[in-house]
């Protein structure tokens, strides 16, 4: 159980990681156009 909710916590913090990556992603691509 414990390790389930290990996976669980990581990869929500993957999530918010990526959310934040996809931003700036994005922020990028506007200033290149």
């Amino acid at each position: 159980m414990g390790v389930l909710a290990a996976c669980e916590t990581v990869e929500g913090a993957g999530r918010d990681i990526q959310g934040a990556g996809q931003a700036v992603t994005g922020a990028s691509q506007d200033v290149q156009e």
